[in-house]
C-alpha cells in the first residue's frame, strides 16, 4: 500500500501562516475556563484534550472563538500541521510514513473540534464607554512644505526632547527628515533602509540620535537591518554604524549594562521566524561586541530601568508574535541577565507596544499595553485588540485593570495632557476598522477619575493611516502635543482600506490647547 492509500483521512483545506492553541472562551477581553464549550461525549472530550495537549507547547492557549471558523480551518490549522508532522499537498493533509508525531485520526479530531466550536463571524467589540466625537482640546496642524517626500510612507516620527524638533523617516527614499516650527521639511541624511525608531542619547550638552533601520518592513527573515548613531548637532554629519546584519530590528534602547561609563545598547530584532534580543557592549576603543540575550523571534520593544531597585539596570521586553508577552531580564551584575516571565498572551493578540507608568499613583510602575498587529495570517477584526492597563500589585505581579477594544491598536503613550495631575493616554491604530468605524484610528483617553477614561475620537482619520506616533512639546508652550506619521498605502487588509488614501501628507501635528474650545 502506498503513502497516499495509508492516508485514510484526507481533509481539504488551504491557507498560510499562524500558530494556534485553544479551549477557553473570551468574554470581552477576559478569558474563562470552560464556559459554553461543554464536552457532550467521549469523542468531544478527546478532541478538547488533544487541542490542549498539542497547542500549548510553544505559546499560550488561543480561545477557540478568538478566530473564525474559516480562519481556523483554512489558515491556522494549515500552518500548525507541519509542526505536528502532518504534511500538506496542495489543499490536502496526510501523514508521511516517517512521521512520529500526532496520528492522522487525532489530527482529524482536532480539525473537527474547530469545525464544531469556532464562530462563523468575529465576536463583536464590547466597549465600556462610547466614543465621544470631538477635538478634545487639540487642533490640527498640517505640513507647509514636504521637501522631496513624494508619497506618504512614513515609518517613524520622533521628537527631540531638547530642541523639540520633529524627525521623520519614510519607506520610499529611506531618508531622515527634519521639520521646523512651521512644518517645513528638509532632508537630514540618507539611511540604508526605513527607520522605525530613534532614541536620544545625551552626549555632553546635546543628543545623539540612535536610529533603528528595519531593513524589511514586511515580515521576512533577511538580515539587512542596521542601528546607526547620528550627531544631531553637527550639520551634514554622516551616520555611524553601531550594528548591522539584523533581521527586522524594531527598536534600540540605551543602557550601561556593566556600569563602566560606556553606553551599551539593547536591540530588539523581531525577524519573522528568526529574531533576537541583543546587547551591544561598548569596549574601550568604542567598538561593540554583540551578545545575544535571547534567541527568539517576535521581540518588538524594550524598556530599560532598575526594576528590582538594586542599583543595576534591567531590561523589560515585549514579544509580539508566537510566545507573546512581557519578560523581565534582571541584571546579574556580572554582565548577564536572568529572565522572568511577567505576562503571557495568546499568539493572535498582536502585541505592538508598551509603556511603564504609575497609573494608579501607588508608587509602583504599571504596564500600558497595546495589541493590534494584524498583518499575519488571521487578518480579521479582533475584539481583544485594543488598549490594556495592567496594575502592578508589587514585585511585578501584573493584573489587568482596564481594557478598551480598538481594532488594530498600534501604540499608546501616557502623559498628563490636560495638566490636572493624572495620566491621560493617546492611542493610535494602524490596522483600525477604517471601513465602518474610522474614528478609532486615534483616540484620546481623558482620565476623569481613578480607573476611568473618557474616550475622545479626534476626527483625523481622513488625513492618513497612522503607522507611528510621538508625544512631546512641539511648539514650546509647555504642553505635550501629538505627532502622527502617515503610511498611506500598503499593508492593508479588507476592513482597513482607507477610503481617503491621502498620500500627500507625511505627518500631522495635534497641538494641545487644553481648556480651550476647539472645533
Amino acid at each position: 500500500m502506498d503513502m497516499w492509500s495509508k492516508a485514510k483521512y484526507i481533509i481539504g483545506l488551504s491557507g498560510f501562516v499562524l500558530i494556534i492553541g485553544a479551549t477557553v472562551i473570551i468574554d470581552g477581553c477576559k478569558t474563562k475556563s470552560g464556559s459554553n464549550l461543554q464536552d457532550t461525549n467521549d469523542v468531544e472530550l478527546s478532541s478538547s484534550q488533544l487541542v490542549t495537549k498539542y497547542c500549548t507547547k510553544c505559546h499560550k492557549l488561543v480561545p477557540v472563538n478568538a478566530l473564525t471558523k474559516d480562519v481556523w480551518l483554512n489558515h491556522t490549522l494549515v500552518a500548525m500541521a507541519p509542526y505536528l508532522q502532518i504534511a500538506t499537498y496542495g489543499t490536502e493533509f496526510y501523514r508521511p510514513d516517517t512521521a512520529k508525531g500526532i496520528s492522522i485520526s487525532d489530527w482529524a479530531r482536532i480539525v473537527d473540534y474547530y469545525k464544531k466550536n469556532a464562530p462563523t463571524n468575529p465576536l463583536p467589540q464590547k466597549r465600556p464607554d462610547s466614543l465621544v466625537n470631538d477635538w478634545a482640546g487639540f487642533s490640527l496642524k498640517k505640513p507647509s512644505s514636504t521637501a522631496d517626500v513624494d508619497l506618504a510612507f512614513t515609518t517613524m516620527v520622533s521628537i527631540d526632547p531638547q530642541s523639540h524638533v520633529i524627525y521623520s523617516a519614510d519607506n520610499v527614499k529611506a531618508k531622515l527628515y527634519k521639520w521646523d516650527s512651521n512644518l517645513n521639511a528638509s532632508p537630514v541624511t540618507q539611511l540604508p533602509s526605513a527607520a522605525v525608531s530613534m532614541a536620544y542619547v545625551k552626549d555632553g550638552s546635546y543628543y545623539n540620535g540612535v536610529i533603528t533601520c528595519i531593513g524589511e518592513v514586511a515580515p521576512k527573515d533577511f538580515p539587512n537591518g542596521k542601528v546607526l548613531s547620528l550627531d544631531l548637532a553637527a550639520k551634514g554629519a554622516m551616520p555611524k554604524v553601531i550594528e548591522s546584519d539584523l533581521s527586522r530590528p524594531m527598536q534600540t534602547s540605551a543602557i550601561d549594562v556593566n556600569k563602566d561609563g560606556l553606553m551599551d545598547y539593547v536591540i530588539s530584532s523581531r525577524g519573522k521566524l528568526r529574531g533576537h534580543l541583543f546587547v551591544m557592549k561598548q569596549k574601550a576603543d568604542h567598538t561593540f561586541d554583540r551578545v545575544s540575550l535571547k534567541d527568539s523571534d517576535g521581540v518588538v520593544q524594550t524598556v530599560v530601568g532598575d526594576f528590582n531597585k538594586d542599583g543595576w539596570p534591567d531590561i523589560m521586553a515585549l514579544y509580539g508574535n508566537n510566545n507573546e508577552g512581557i519578560s523581565l531580564f534582571t541584571n546579574d551584575k556580572k554582565g548577564g541577565f536572568t529572565e522572568r516571565r511577567l505576562l503571557s498572551l495568546p499568539p493572535v493578540y498582536g502585541s505592538s507596544s508598551f509603556q511603564l507608568a504609575d497609573v494608579d499613583k501607588d508608587g509602583d510602575l504599571d504596564v500600558i499595553l497595546t495589541c493590534g498587529y494584524n498583518f499575519g495570517d488571521s487578518r480579521i477584526k479582533k475584539p481583544y485588540h485594543g488598549l490594556y492597563i495592567y496594575k502592578n500589585n508589587g514585585n511585578w505581579s501584573l493584573e489587568q485593570s482596564y481594557f478598551y477594544p480598538i481594532n488594530g491598536c498600534t501604540k499608546a503613550i501616557a502623559t498628563d495632557f490636560d495638566r490636572d495631575g493624572d495620566l491621560d493616554i493617546v492611542a493610535s491604530a494602524f490596522f483600525a476598522d477604517l471601513q465602518s468605524q474610522p474614528a478609532e484610528s486615534f483616540i484620546y483617553f481623558e482620565n476623569d477619575k481613578a480607573g476611568h477614561y473618557i474616550p475622545h475620537a479626534v476626527p483625523v482619520s481622513k488625513y492618513g493611516r497612522w503607522f507611528d506616533m510621538a508625544v512631546g512639546d512641539v511648539n514650546g508652550d509647555g504642553k505635550p502635543d501629538v505627532v502622527l506619521g502617515n503610511y498611506s498605502q500598503g499593508m492593508t487588509i479588507d476592513h482597513n482600506k482607507n477610503p481617503y488614501q491621502n498620500g500627500n501628507i507625511p505627518l500631522i501635528v495635534l497641538e494641545n490647547h487644553t481648556g480651550k474650545k476647539i472645533g
